[in-house]
């Protein structure tokens, strides 16, 4: 009979370069102790990383920086979302970010969620995970609910001439139907700004 170090690796053995997995993923092999126990020498052996508590991922090797390539704090949230099969909508600088209205990369990420609310530590960055209303999580577009919440950050009446053009030039690439569906939902200062791009 195989022990549970041996279910345990070859599970992360026929996993892809890169999938986050998580330790419920393992729970059906053995008890909770022999799970955990088999991780722990899998961490040591390099043949997993642990991200954070219960959160793991099968390195992807990269040959041109001759080291393991370890996923981002972005890819870890929308795993632990799908697993919850829970909604994100990225807020304030991340939302800035992502839509390159700033450089920087926020070393702390919140998302609004209607999942359970909680704080993860992968490696510098910090995810928050914060309970919102069904509302905030109804906007459709890809890039319009980014523009919400980016606008948000910015503040009311504070948003440059260049950022007001950015967005605007973004918010052409975006499906029209959702982008009419997120103006409704937007506050009215945002819904303003958006509806130039109609």
């Amino acid at each position: 009979m195989k022990s549970v170090d041996d279910k345990v690796a070859k599970q992360i053995q026929n996993a892809k370069a890169g999938t986050i997995l998580f330790i419920e993923d393992f729970l059906p092999l053995g008890s909770n102790g022999a799970v955990h126990t088999a991780l722990h020498r899998l961490v040591k052996a390099k043949k997993v990383h642990r991200l954070a508590r219960g959160i793991y991922v099968k390195p992807t090797f990269s040959k041109l920086l001759n080291q393991d390539v370890l996923p981002t704090a972005e890819e870890v949230a929308i795993a632990i979302a799908k697993r919850d099969k829970a909604r994100l909508l990225p807020t304030g600088a991340y939302a800035l970010n992502a839509l390159g209205l700033s450089t920087q990369v926020p070393l702390r990420i919140v998302y609004l969620t209607d999942g359970s609310p909680r704080t993860i530590k992968i490696g510098k960055r910090t995810i928050q995970f914060k309970k919102t209303t069904p509302k905030n999580l109804a906007l459709k577009g890809k890039i319009s609910k980014l523009v919400v919440q980016a606008l948000k950050e910015i503040g009311k009446d504070k948003a440059t001439p260049h950022e007001l053009e950015r967005i605007q030039n973004l918010l052409l690439k975006e499906d029209k139907q959702d982008l009419k569906h997120d103006i409704a939902l937007a506050p009215q200062w945002i819904a303003e700004i958006m509806a130039k791009a109609l």
